[in-house]
């Protein structure tokens, strides 16, 4: 179970990545130009959980989750063309909660809640952040 829900969470992430591309550079302003990210996870989620993030040179990484809140900070490589966060989990109870947030250059870009279904599985997937050209 725990090999699908982070083979789960490594397709989302990469399926909403290519999506979220676009060839128009209007990013209004978003983050000015920074690379400097920073993921935050919080919430009242019991379950085991895995969390999988985009690091500083671009590539997928998936670690499990031992302990909330959860975050991780760094200034992305030049070859980095993004940077994107999702978790799953199993074994929690219905209703809890897990919470995303996603900043760039101190300034949140992304933020979702995603709660627990009656099987205690959550899944949540932030869309990705594109760094303007």
């Amino acid at each position: 179970m725990k090999s699908i829900l982070k083979t789960l969470a490594i397709v989302m992430t990469l399926a909403f990545t290519v999506v979220s591309c676009s060839s128009d550079n209007d990013d209004n302003g978003s983050g000015n130009g920074s690379r400097d990210v920073k993921y935050e996870i919080t919430g009242n989620y019991t379950g085991t959980a895995s969390v999988t993030y985009f690091e500083k040179g671009g590539n997928a990484l998936n670690e499990d989750m031992t302990k909330l809140p959860w975050t991780k900070e760094f200034t992305a490589e030049a070859k980095s063309m993004g940077a994107s966060l999702s978790a799953s989990g199993y074994g929690g109870v219905a209703g809890q909660t897990l919470t995303g947030k996603l900043y760039i250059g101190g300034k949140l870009e992304n933020e979702l809640t995603a709660t627990a279904n009656s099987d205690g599985i959550i899944v949540l997937s932030l869309t990705p952040y594109v760094f303007p050209l």
